[in-house]
């Protein structure tokens, strides 16, 4: 059942449980309603009042004599299930139901509200919560909302809308972006999210033209593909979306002898479906907030590189080492660009960037616009970041505020200025510059809004579909052995090292004599998964005496155990450029998502992974690796040789067909570690945990 567009844009709203106190829950949106021109109907519904506010009041919503648009329920506990059975049986088709004492206070509760709710539906009526704290409409004054904010923080409509579970972290966004000057249009707080949620009050709000950024806050996500929807329609012209999760990460997808389960956990995947989305992820509620104004501006971002501007020293040096730690690339000034700039800069500034002014800048108009008709020329500088440090008599302070303007204005590039003193933020804020505290801040604003861009622009138009062979799987649930796991993989197309199953030590002795020297010997057993932290991996054997040790010490150590069944592996020992690792989780919401990154005994101590939701293209994977903190070491360095990264993301896209096409019985893969050899030899998978699930599992 979809929204109807007549909860953001009614016409007439009855409000149950009126009270004549502003004050209280019931009485707060009426006096909103006045206060912020509400221009349609106002029904305040108590049988204890004649009058309510200086409006007519109705003893019930029958007496009204026609049907709102909307309806608050402003009452508690069974009066207001009632109101809402009420409600839905007058053909009202919409309701903020405000009451607590629902899912949010165990099960019965959970079952009464999905008892109203299905009344609701049943009858053609959507409900916002309950435990709501409501919703707002700035651009129409219809705030069917009780916070206490907007007494203290007066709205003004704007291009950005506030979507949260939660109503404090709907009113905190709110009240930091009127304080930076910027309007707000829509704010929505769900509360329990029982039946219209979060994602779908995004995507009809993401519908809205006049809508240049949204805001997200979610404590959990049940409908990802309408976030996903949103997300597209937000994208199609060039909106963004900017999504904080709080709450710790639910372990969703980890199992007992996975890694990978683990380490994606349900936060991981969280990641993974953002990033596909175009959703940009914040840290922390000042993160969701700091780069709004640049959304604002429709700029083009090029190449994210960097001019910082400014009169003191001190701050190009800050500006570029705040740059370095969030990755983003300052400019490369040309020599004629340098050559310029040293005509027009004092004979001992030095025309490098970041670019130094200094206090010649006091008193001299002219240099500031010059300087920055110069860097329009360059064609790395696309974005620009002005810092004043201090500004006082003999600085022309509005001047300097308009000569950005301007610039920013002609060029279409994204600028921002960071300052300390509130008069030169205000001054050039009025000019439609976004303007922050620190050289920091403003460095990891313009890094937030050019790399977002980058993801939306970037993102696929079409996702690929898993292309993935006939395998069959074994039955049952559990961990398999790792040669029963390398045969699944081998089958999905994934390379695998060559090897020998082995009983004893005579025959891992004869399989040795088959292999190119030297050998590993493991010990291999479905209930020993992790065989590194049983003294079950023996490297570099060279003779058949060492072999034979080995298989003794491995299948003498599962006896120790009490393991039966368990054999030893004999395998070619193989020593990639580098080692990787490559994992699979089946996330409850989000399906499958495949991890990689480097692998290796420390893989969770170092942490260095991506992940990615499946199916995937090759490119995507590619994109992916460089994200990883040892990206620079794939082109090589030193006397290493660049990567194989083509065959390992081939690699990574059929675990990710594989995984996408048996999800009903996979729970989860390690392939640690994939050994990626020299550019142009390919990769091999060298040791893999597979653990199964039981078949019909959802049935």
């Amino acid at each position: 059942m979809n929204m109807n567009s007549s909860l953001l844009q009614p016409a007439s709203v009855a409000v149950i449980g009126a009270s004549d106190n502003p004050n209280k829950v019931g009485g707060r949106p009426i006096h909103y309603m006045t206060k912020f021109g509400f221009t349609g109907e106002v029904f305040p519904v108590n049988p204890a009042r004649t009058e309510i506010q200086g409006r007519r009041a109705y003893p019930t919503l029958d007496s009204i004599g026609r049907v709102p648009d909307a309806a608050i329920i402003a009452v508690a506990g069974d009066d207001a299930v009632r109101a809402v059975k009420e409600c839905a049986d007058a053909g009202i088709a919409n309701a903020v139901v405000m009451a607590s004492g629902f899912a949010e206070t165990g099960d019965e509760g959970r079952a009464a509200q999905q008892r109203m709710v299905e009344y609701a539906n049943a009858r053609g009526m959507r409900i916002i919560g309950p435990n709501a704290q409501g919703i707002a409409n700035f651009s129409n004054g219809a705030v069917l909302n009780f916070s206490t904010m907007f007494m203290e923080v007066e709205p003004e409509d704007g291009p950005i809308a506030i979507v949260s579970q939660s109503g404090a972290a709907s009113v905190m966004p709110y009240a930091l972006l009127r304080e930076m000057g910027l309007g707000v249009r829509y704010l929505c707080a769900t509360g329990n999210d029982a039946d219209m949620d979060v994602p779908e009050l995004t995507r009809a709000i993401a519908a809205d033209p006049a809508i240049k950024l949204i805001l997200v806050y979610i404590e959990s996500l049940v409908r990802p593909e309408m976030l996903a929807e949103a997300a597209e329609i937000a994208r199609s012209r060039g909106a963004g979306i900017v999504l904080l999760k709080g709450g710790s990460s639910q372990k969703g997808a980890a199992a007992a002898a996975s890694h990978t389960g683990a380490m994606i956990g349900h936060d991981g995947a969280l990641d993974a479906f953002l990033a596909r989305c175009g959703i940009w992820r914040a840290n922390s509620l000042q993160e969701m907030v700091t780069a709004a104004p640049l959304y604002l501006r429709d700029a083009k971002c090029g190449e994210r590189r960097t001019v910082v501007l400014s009169h003191s020293g001190a701050v190009g040096v800050m500006s570029a080492d705040a740059a370095e730690q969030v990755g983003l690339p300052l400019a490369e000034l040309a020599a004629q660009t340098r050559e310029r700039l040293r005509d027009a800069l004092p004979g001992f500034a030095t025309p490098s960037n970041p670019l130094d002014l200094t206090a010649a800048l006091m008193g001299n108009d002219g240099m500031f616009p010059r300087v920055l008709d110069i860097l329009a020329q360059e064609e790395q500088a696309d974005m620009l970041m002005v810092g004043i440090p201090v500004a006082g008599p003999g600085y022309d302070v509005p001047a300097l505020a308009k000569a950005t303007a301007e610039f920013a204005r002609e060029y279409s590039k994204p600028v921002a200025l960071s300052a300390p003193q509130q008069s030169v933020r205000q001054a050039f804020q009025a000019h439609g510059i976004p303007v922050f505290r620190t050289e920091s801040d403003a460095v990891k604003a313009l890094h937030q809004y050019a790399t977002h861009q980058a993801m939306m622009d970037g993102r696929p138009e079409v996702h690929r579909q898993a292309e993935a062979p006939d395998i069959r799987i074994p039955g049952g649930a559990g961990t398999l052995g790792e040669a029963e796991s390398l045969s699944l993989l081998r089958q999905a197309g994934i390379p695998v090292i060559s090897h020998a199953v082995c009983a004893d030590e005579n025959e891992a002795e004869a399989a040795f004599l088959n292999f190119d020297r030297p050998v590993v010997v493991k010990g291999c057993a479905a209930d020993v998964p992790h065989k590194s932290e049983h003294g079950l991996v023996h490297l570099n054997l060279k003779t058949s005496q060492d072999v034979r040790r080995a298989a003794r010490a491995c299948l003498g150590a599962f006896e120790a155990m009490g393991c039966r069944g368990g054999k030893v592996l004999v395998a070619p020992m193989v020593r990639g450029v580098h080692e990787l690792m490559l994992g699979v989780s089946i996330d409850p919401v989000f399906g499958p998502v495949v991890m990689l990154g480097e692998g290796g005994t420390l893989v969770e101590v170092r942490r260095d992974v991506i992940s990615l939701l499946a199916p995937f293209s090759a490119d995507e994977v590619l994109e992916g690796l460089q994200r990883l903190r040892i990206a620079p070491l794939f082109d090589g360095y030193r006397d290493r040789p660049a990567l194989d990264l083509a065959a390992f993301a081939d690699a990574a896209v059929k675990l990710g067909d594989f995984a996408c096409r048996y999800r009903e019985r996979i729970r989860s893969i390690d392939i640690n570690p994939v050994m990626v050899l020299a550019r142009g030899e390919g990769v091999l998978a060298v040791d893999a945990v597979v653990e199964l699930d039981e078949e019909n599992k959802h049935e």
